[in-house]
């Protein structure tokens, strides 16, 4: 039966105190120009890394994502099936060269200009079930004595003498964790997964500006004997603060095609993800800072039509409330802005419309109030999902 539901748009605000949970390349603070003042960013990739092993934990399966999968291979023979090491590497190598995926040998540490035999690397980085790394090794376990005569992998035109179709039919394979997030890999055929989630960056909903922290590390030594002077370190970090706004949706209609429309697995990896997005948090320099808050507002909307992100409520940034801070003029900005947008929209695409948050005033524009995530989530599912008896994956 075709579900009337297809997007669950989620939306959170959050506020952050001094940290730096996504930084770039020179380890500055990701930011962005938007509304002609400069905001504070998190990537989608760094808050969906984060989103992900979360999610993992909470349905019970893993994920692998590796140029390294020969290595893996090998590795699991030596400790768990203790394996000889040179068998087990060239393995290894033979299962990662056995694909459509092209290869590279890794280079010797010592010697730039040299190759390791037996240690292979992909130029596409697969992306597998962690329970795919012992089926290979299984199939490994299968060909023992065909590897054991086979020749060591020195080049990339050198052939595997593992079977190519059952190495791929294992790559091919995916778990809840690809069913959601998707997969690309176009080398080998039918191995794609379209993700049914997209996650926007994360951005401050007022201008922010970037701190620079000087700090030094004293010498314990010299600190006791006194004998010199000065610290035995000194640096700098880059870090912000503020309020974010933070967007996903779910494609339900994408999800039950890659779960195959199974309406236990359907609700499942849509409550693990509801849930994760909104306690999870990116994890750079959480031993400096700490920044472990909880969202002060997570809404929720179950839509027929298309996803609709609330960012531009934020385009005009907002200003601190005369108490000082940006979470509540943020939290009563969306309000007004999803408000807006549904009436100008009509709201006959709305299955259901809800929120949690801190506020002790209603949230007129966000939908039905509840006291907590958990009921939040359990409400928007009971609005997206058709009902099913306990136990029925049919």
């Amino acid at each position: 039966m075709p579900m009337a539901a297809r997007f669950i748009d989620i939306h959170i605000i959050q506020s952050v105190p001094f940290a730096n949970l996504n930084r770039d390349d020179t380890n500055s603070v990701k930011t962005v120009q938007y509304g002609n003042v400069l905001r504070t960013r998190v990537s989608s990739q760094s808050w969906k890394r984060a989103v992900r092993g979360m999610f993992e934990d909470r349905i019970g399966q893993a994920a692998l994502r590796t140029r390294r999968i020969g290595e893996r291979v090998t590795r699991l023979l030596i400790e768990e099936r203790q394996w000889p090491l040179d068998l087990a590497e060239k393995a290894g190598a033979h299962t990662a060269a056995a694909s459509s995926i092209k290869f590279e040998l890794a280079k010797d540490p010592a010697d730039a200009k040299q190759s390791v035999p037996n240690k292979v690397l992909t130029n596409a980085m697969v992306y597998v079930p962690q329970s795919a790394v012992a089926e290979l090794a299984d199939l490994a376990e299968e060909y023992r004595e065909t590897l054991q005569g086979a020749k060591d992998i020195k080049k990339p035109a050198d052939k595997s003498v593992l079977p190519v179709d059952r190495v791929e039919a294992v790559l091919r394979s995916r778990n809840g964790v690809i069913n959601l997030f998707g997969r690309m890999l176009a080398e080998i055929d039918n191995a794609g997964v379209d993700g049914a989630v997209q996650v926007a960056h994360a951005l401050t909903t007022h201008e922010t500006d970037v701190e620079l922290d000087y700090f030094s590390a004293v010498d314990d030594i010299t600190a006791a004997w006194g004998d010199q002077t000065g610290s035995g370190h000194m640096g700098h970090s880059e870090f912000s603060a503020g309020t974010f706004y933070r967007y996903a949706t779910i494609d339900l209609r994408d999800l039950a095609a890659n779960t195959g429309e199974n309406p236990a697995e359907l609700r499942e990896l849509t409550a693990a993800f509801l849930s994760s997005f909104i306690l999870s948090l990116p994890q750079a320099k959480k031993n400096s800072t700490a920044p472990h808050t909880i969202p002060d507002l997570a809404h929720i909307s179950v839509r027929t039509d298309r996803p609709l992100s609330y960012a531009a409520a934020f385009e005009s940034p907002v200003t601190a409330s005369g108490q000082g801070g940006f979470a509540g003029t943020s939290r009563t900005a969306l309000s007004e802005y999803a408000e807006t947008a549904n009436r100008l929209l009509g709201t006959s695409s709305i299955l259901g419309s809800g929120w949690a948050g801190v506020d002790t005033k209603d949230l007129d524009g966000l939908g039905t109030r509840h006291t907590s995530f958990d009921t939040l989530i359990d409400a928007a599912l009971d609005n997206a999902l058709p009902a099913h008896p306990a136990g029925d994956a049919a």
